[in-house]
């Protein structure tokens, strides 16, 4: 019997492998340009730090987590999302002691278990940043902008940011109060998850995918946060969009938008393609550090879904122009007494940092000179007897057809020359 790959995983296969190292490199590039630097952090830890730092009323927490107990009778949980990971890193190896703010970004696997669909699966990845050391409106401006710039580069033109405030500690009670105040005398017309949310945090409610419950909120008249912001935090946000407008960012603002994760305060946002949907969001996050041991230190941040970035690509038709860089040249063996020469021509081809390859099923040399079609090089380079005997190569350029015959000791710059259009 077959074993088969666990429901909600993907294998990324040889042919798909050059889009994901495409993307990634665009990333690492772009997050370079910003200074950033890259973390890697476990991909499972203590379950606590998720309870604490995501959020208990959060449907990761309570419906979509990987928690095991290993051996030791300890619990720990794949992790779901990579902030809290991230942070956990920064409190434990105190990167809060460097001068100036720590612009960190990671690339990597997350997990939860929720139903697999196109572009989203129970092992995911996501690349994404965050900024530790500074509350001011001009960075989350920042953050924002290099989240749009990412996508673009990557050619997602159409990604459009929504951006909304989620207030602070002082804002947020007089908010909750209102809430239970227009939605308890209703409670029983909220879905199940929602009459759970609403005494723990009714600012989640906003983010409940179930119809009736948005429905409800609007018949009720349920006030959006944005409407009960404190002082500070409408001159926080106002200030953020003046950045953003400054910047020539495009954006909206969309009360509703909360986003699934607890530890937001102040600003959040999404990015969403139309036809699409969200393909990433983030936002700030000043008590995080605080929640996982660490001293007080603002932050904000934002998470991308891989997948579903080459996914829309995939439908945009765009992924064809991130395969793999094509052979440089591929070695035909003109007859058996030659092979080891062949060996010794791919290997100084390949230590002059060229990309090439060779048969080595004892093919025919036309099915060789196909091969050298399939793996799209450059040049095939001939070998035989002959060619061994006087130290030479025979050189067929397989885009125009010239074919010419040179000592082995040019090969590698007769192939450069040409790369670099110098022949």
């Amino acid at each position: 019997m077959l074993v088969q790959r666990p429901r909600g995983t993907s294998d990324v296969l040889p042919q798909d492998a050059g889009a994901w190292r495409y993307l990634e490199s665009v990333v690492r590039r772009t997050f370079a340009e910003y200074h950033y630097a890259e973390i890697r952090t476990p991909m499972f830890e203590h379950t606590e730090l998720f309870a604490r730092g995501v959020g208990e009323t959060t449907d990761i927490v309570e419906k979509e987590m990987y928690t095991f107990d290993d051996r030791g009778g300890r619990s720990l949980t794949l992790r779901p999302e990579g902030t809290a990971g991230v942070i956990r890193a920064y409190v434990e190896n105190k990167l809060y002691g460097q001068p100036g703010t720590v612009k960190l970004y990671y690339i990597g696997p997350m997990f939860r278990y929720e139903k697999p669909q196109k572009g989203r699966e129970r092992q995911f990845h996501q690349y994404g940043c965050e900024v530790l050391g500074s509350d001011a409106p001009a960075l989350d401006a920042e953050v924002i902008t290099l989240h749009l710039y990412q996508l673009h580069a990557l050619g997602i033109h159409q990604a459009q940011a929504v951006i909304n405030s989620v207030g602070c500690p002082v804002c947020r009670p007089q908010h909750r109060e209102q809430m239970l105040e227009r939605l308890r005398p209703v409670k029983d017309r909220l879905c199940k998850d929602c009459q759970n949310r609403l005494e723990r945090n009714p600012l989640r409610i906003f983010d409940c995918k179930n119809d009736r419950c948005q429905a409800l909120l609007q018949e009720v008249g349920a006030p959006t946060i944005l409407d009960k912001l404190c002082p500070e935090c409408e001159s926080h946000f106002a200030s953020v969009r003046h950045y953003l407008d400054a910047l020539g960012v495009s954006y909206s603002v969309d009360p509703y938008l909360v986003r699934g994760l607890d530890y937001y305060t102040r600003t959040a946002w999404e990015m969403k393609v139309a036809g699409f949907g969200t393909i990433g969001g983030g936002g700030r996050y000043n008590s995080l550090v605080r929640e996982v041991g660490g001293p007080e230190t603002p932050g904000v941040g934002f998470a991308t879904g891989i997948e579903r970035v080459l996914f829309i690509l995939s439908e945009q038709g765009a992924l064809t122009s991130m395969q793999d860089e094509r052979l440089d040249a591929y070695v035909v063996t003109a007859d058996e007494e030659a092979d080891v020469y062949a060996m010794s021509v791919l290997q100084s081809l390949r230590k002059a940092g060229l990309l090439a390859d060779r048969d080595y099923q004892g093919r025919s040399v036309k099915a060789q000179f196909k091969a050298a079609d399939r793996e799209r090089a450059r040049f095939a380079v001939v070998v035989g007897s002959l060619e061994q005997e006087q130290q030479q190569v025979t050189v067929k350029d397989l885009n125009t057809g010239e074919q010419t015959t040179l000592p082995l000791v040019e090969l590698v710059e007769h192939i450069q020359a040409v790369k670099e259009g110098q022949a």
